[in-house]
């Protein structure tokens, strides 16, 4: 057969057309309706900043992809994609604003994509940003036909003066106070799907679940004014994201006494990973450590408890 057209070399443009009109067609106001164009924004007012500092990060999901493809659920991945995003921004005191997300294939499947789509569109509705734009590309020669990729990227807002972290005040002795996770997150999958048994499918089903969107929280914390630094805990551990937000002269010091989500244990023992290991690799739990002046964690505390917010203590600071 002669390859003479596009849709004989094995991409769709009509498939890939509809998929944009099904992103502008959704009832959610964190789709911007101009998607579609060359480029995406947001009005800015600018009278409602002294000093604004624009942030961006970028990350996808990992392997986390092969979960959702041994079980076929797509619905959620999207709300990885953008978490991974916001909360890095959200760490440094960010608001999240704009979310733009890359979805490469094999093939255009209606069904997957549009899963996909509104996961991310959920995650943006609770990251309260707004999905600008994106890409979506159909790379028959790379990928195969039930393949999937994906990236996303974000920008944020914040004033200089409230940045995080805050290492000219980080003092030996602050409290180190923690937000727990919804589970793996998104970190750790190519150990993490070695040691589950490849027929409980409730066990993969908790490793599917969602990486927990942490900027309502953080933005409410930031109004006490005691927030002097926080750490996305992804991969390399609680141990390793922590150490890039405070001196290097000092050192958490945890106490490793939290609850953990029992999917923890079964990766120790179905693998039989060490506890060293465990804590290099996963959150075990903690989603944000964050750091507060050592007399002020009992008042941060009853301000996180009055507003519906899951925090506990962890650790102080010490020096190395």
């Amino acid at each position: 057969m002669a390859i003479d057209s596009y849709e004989k070399a094995g991409v769709d443009m009509r498939k890939g057309d509809e998929f944009a009109d099904f992103i502008k067609g959704l009832p959610s106001r964190a789709v911007s309706k101009g998607l579609g164009g060359f480029a995406g924004g947001l009005p800015i007012d600018a009278s409602k900043w002294k000093e604004p500092v624009l942030l961006s990060t970028t990350d996808g999901v990992g392997t986390k992809l092969l979960v959702a493809k041994k079980l076929g659920r797509w619905d959620t991945i999207g709300i990885d994609l953008v978490a991974m995003n916001v909360n890095d921004l959200a760490v440094c005191g960010c608001k999240p604003i704009s979310f733009l997300d890359y979805i490469a294939t094999g093939k255009i499947r209606e069904g997957v994509l549009r899963d996909v789509i509104k996961g991310v569109v959920a995650g943006c509705e609770q990251a309260d940003c707004v999905l600008t734009g994106g890409e979506t590309a159909e790379m028959p020669d790379v990928y195969g036909a039930d393949d999937i990729d994906l990236a996303g990227f974000c920008l944020g807002l914040v004033e200089r003066a409230e940045m995080l972290p805050k290492l000219e005040i980080i003092r030996e002795g602050d409290a180190i106070l923690g937000l727990p996770s919804s589970g793996v997150h998104s970190n750790g999958y190519s150990l993490a799907r070695k040691c589950v048994d490849p027929d409980d499918k409730a066990t993969w089903e908790e490793l599917l679940t969602p990486t927990r969107i942490y900027v309502r929280e953080l933005m409410d914390l930031m109004t006490t004014g005691k927030l002097l630094a926080a750490a996305h805990i992804t991969g390399s551990g609680l141990e390793g994201n922590f150490d890039r937000v405070i001196p290097p002269e000092l050192r958490g010091d945890f106490s490793w006494d939290w609850p953990r989500p029992d999917i923890f244990r079964k990766i120790r023992e179905g693998g039989k990973v060490g506890e060293e290991e465990m804590r290099r690799v996963f959150n075990l739990g903690v989603g944000i450590a964050f750091v507060v002046p050592r007399g002020a964690a009992d008042e941060v505390l009853d301000f996180a408890r009055r507003r519906g917010i899951a925090c506990f203590r962890m650790g102080r600071l010490v020096r190395r």
